[in-house]
């Protein structure tokens, strides 16, 4: 096992260059860049002052050195300075030149989204489950049809046009929810549990939305999951020995089905980070997806880069996991990854 870990280890390194190579030069077939925007907003700004901004960001250089200035950074986890006129470092804090912490904007976004990931993959855990149990135990009657249908809805409604509806239903017409940011003002004059409710109201709307997607998926896989361990032999054979229903279908059917599902969340772990982009964007969350999307809208190189090699980087540790979690879980996968 611990030779089999080395080597999966050993591997993520050429695969995350690879991808920041791959990701590096698709966005700088975009056309524009930072000084396109600054010129935008600056009626005062001409041809040789975006030049200078150029030369001075190493824009006016091949992609292939500035690829190789990035990479020379990225080894020691320097994503470098945001472009925009914030001027802050992408990933860590640093010091600038008043000798003053200036805090990461990574550093800052990251918990936020992956609180936000966490809490969806619970809910995605928690919900699906008993759902496609249910539907398998009910196969075509009332109960599984209406989980179809809404598993159906899940994958057909868009997940932005969901999270208008119910910011304008839950938060305009009724009041019951806030529609924007990640806590109310005055947040920090609450007692303990009046805090951890107000993240609670803030947080349901997006991390609905960010599983509701995932939900629908992963209830109709156990559903599917379900329904081929219930036909097997063993099964037939447990009922045949008096064991009771509920021990047959959870310790039993339930244990076996499940094990696919330990790879399947694991490689829902991109979907999820790519779905926060919508969710924050939307709610005006401060973390990595609508960072992305500022980002993205100034042109601004360091941080885009910063945000998809972290989004790698968590996606190759995330699949690492789950195939650990798979070889834990089954025995003979367990004897084929030691040998």
């Amino acid at each position: 096992m611990t030779r089999y870990l080395l080597k999966r280890l050993f591997w993520m390194v050429p695969l995350l260059i690879g991808i920041s190579l791959i990701s590096f030069f698709i966005m700088h077939l975009a056309p524009g860049d930072i000084t396109t925007t600054e010129a935008a907003f600056n009626p005062k700004a001409n041809e040789e002052s975006r030049q200078k901004l150029r030369k001075l960001y190493h824009l006016d250089e091949p992609v292939l050195e500035q690829y190789g200035y990035w990479l020379q950074r990225m080894a020691t986890l320097d994503f470098g300075t945001s472009f925009a006129t914030h001027q802050r470092p992408v990933f860590w804090q640093k010091k600038d030149e008043h000798g003053n912490d200036q805090k990461g904007l990574i550093q800052e976004a990251l918990p936020v989204t992956l609180l936000i990931n966490v809490l969806s993959l619970g809910l995605i855990v928690v919900a699906a489950l008993p759902l496609g149990v249910m539907s398998a135990l009910y196969q075509n009657r009332p109960p599984d049809r209406a989980i179809t249908v809404f598993v159906f809805v899940g994958f057909a409604v868009p997940g932005f046009w969901l999270a208008l509806m119910l910011m304008y239903w839950l938060g305009v017409v009724h009041n019951w929810l806030p529609i924007s940011g990640l806590h109310s003002l005055g947040h920090e004059k609450l007692e303990l549990f009046a805090q951890w409710l107000d993240y609670a109201k803030h947080l349901a709307i997006p991390v609905f939305i960010s599983a509701l997607g995932g939900l629908a998926g992963i209830s109709l896989f156990v559903k599917n999951g379900m329904l081929d361990v219930l036909h097997q032999d063993y099964i037939t054979t447990a009922r045949a020995k008096g064991l009771s229903e509920n021990t047959v279908v959870y310790r039993h059917a339930l244990r076996n089905a499940l094990l696919p599902l330990i790879t399947l969340l694991g490689l829902s772990i991109p979907g999820l980070i790519g779905g926060s982009v919508i969710a924050e964007s939307l709610f005006a969350i401060p973390g990595m997806g609508k960072l992305f999307y500022d980002a993205v809208m100034m042109r601004d190189f360091p941080v885009i880069m910063g945000i998809l090699t972290i989004g790698a980087a968590l996606t190759l540790v995330g699949n690492l996991l789950a195939d650990i979690a798979y070889a834990w879980a089954d025995p003979r996968v367990r004897r084929g990854v030691m040998q």
